[in-house]
């Protein structure tokens, strides 16, 4: 399946050197208040300790569960032919207000230093009683950033209370004028007869080829691109009513296609995920959930992609369906709700990049670059402190294509360029 049509190009030109020409944002002078208790925390992470063999890799096995085409068709059979991302993003109805439309006590939420070059303010009506969660882009699902003829970044909210979690399809080919729209993240039950919602708070989410890999808790769901189905009913249930198909008010739901399942003993709970082109093949990123004030050491490590090309955007299992992790580390890091890992041309070792959320006493969240040798941090103010980064420490995502890490501080989603943040680093 070819989904890049490159000979767009040149007609929209003048849109990706638009896209490209980000300046740094103003912040209010609210946005670069550091609080008292950030001067005096240093809560460095130390170096990277390498989890190695069987004993260190055995608890992050996993399981893939694929669902049965059977069951898929039968769905899409009852619904309707399945849409693409485009359908979606012809359905937008929302706009993102750019930074100049962000109130103040929104705009505190953008990191202080590296500042964000773009930003961004969610409707407030529309993700009313809902959490945000991670970020993902077209940049992750192919190598050139586009998807067909559109740039897109996809959202994750859960609602409050963890009951419901949908994606929101933004439409960034023109960054000057960011529309959306959101579907429903659900899982086919009773053989594709209905479905029921994904309940898992949503901490992760990756977009890989045709794929949409999303945090579970205990696990990954495979949600599948080219599978989104339109809902005929407007009400608040969620699956088959008397009537037709309903998915809480939105237009849209995305049935789940597999699922992945953490299988070994002394298993992690999964918070945050990323892509990492920079392996061979590649990989994804993943951290273990540990609470801000807590002392408990996390883990981080990654699984490699399937390269056979009747798995795209399925992770590379055996035989058996088990998904193995092919390095894991551990960090003295806590409450990790970020990371990314990106390899130095010319260099065989990683650095990881962990954005880790505020303590209770913080304001803002902080964001380290750790390797086997130690850690730094991005640091800001008269006393050098390390919280710097989004007030929430949301997901990261980097968009090869031009160099920006993406990621969302509450209802605030922004980019920095990855050289503003490694230069801050140095």
């Amino acid at each position: 399946m070819k989904h890049r049509g490159r000979h767009r190009r040149r007609k929209q030109g003048r849109a990706l050197r638009a896209f490209l020409a980000g300046t740094a944002l103003a912040l209010t002078a609210a946005a670069t208040m550091i609080s008292a208790s950030q001067a005096t925390v240093g809560d460095d992470p130390g170096a990277l300790k390498p989890l190695a063999g069987a004993a260190g890799t055995d608890a992050l096995r996993l399981r893939e569960r694929l669902v049965p085409e059977a069951t898929l068709d039968r769905l899409s059979s009852a619904m309707g032919k399945p849409v693409g991302v485009g359908a979606v993003l012809e359905g937008a109805e929302h706009t993102l207000r750019d930074a100049d439309g962000c109130t103040a006590a929104e705009r505190t939420g953008l990191p202080v230093a590296p500042a964000a070059t773009r930003a961004y303010c969610w409707d407030a009506g529309d993700t009313r009683s809902w959490q945000a969660g991670a970020v993902t882009t077209s940049g992750d699902a192919d190598d050139d950033g586009w998807w067909n003829d559109h740039r897109v970044i996809l959202s994750g909210w859960s609602q409050d209370g963890g009951s419901l979690a949908r994606v929101s399809f933004v439409d960034a080919t023109d960054m000057d004028q960011l529309l959306y729209t959101s579907a429903l993240l659900v899982v086919p039950v009773d053989g594709g007869r209905d479905y029921r919602p994904m309940t898992s708070r949503l901490t992760g989410m990756v977009w890989y080829q045709d794929k949409l890999l999303v945090t579970a808790g205990d696990g990954l769901y495979v949600y599948d691109l080219d599978r989104v189905q339109r809902t005929t009913v407007d009400s608040a249930a969620v699956g088959r009513t008397g009537s037709g198909w309903s998915a809480h008010g939105l237009d849209f739901v995305l049935p789940a296609v597999g699922s992945y399942r953490l299988t070994g003993r002394d298993a992690p709970r999964l918070g945050a995920v990323s892509l990492d082109r920079s392996t061979a093949p590649d990989s994804l990123v993943a951290s273990e959930w540990t609470a801000p004030d807590g002392d408990g050491h996390a883990r981080l490590w990654r699984y490699a992609f399937s390269k056979d090309p009747a798995r795209t955007g399925l992770l590379a299992a055996d035989g058996a369906g088990a998904v193995r992790a092919v390095e894991a580390y551990e960090t003295q890091a806590s409450g990790v709700e970020g990371v990314l890992s990106r390899r130095a041309p010319g260099s065989d070792r990683s650095g990881w990049y962990v954005g880790r959320a505020p303590a209770r006493t913080d304001r803002h969240g902080s964001l380290w670059r750790q390797d086997t040798d130690g850690a730094e941090a991005t640091r800001c103010g008269t006393e050098g402190a390390p919280r710097c980064w989004g007030m929430g420490a949301g997901s990261l995502s980097y968009w090869e294509a031009t160099g920006e890490v993406w990621s969302q501080s509450g209802r605030t989603l922004f980019a920095v360029p990855l050289r503003s943040i490694d230069a801050a680093l140095d």
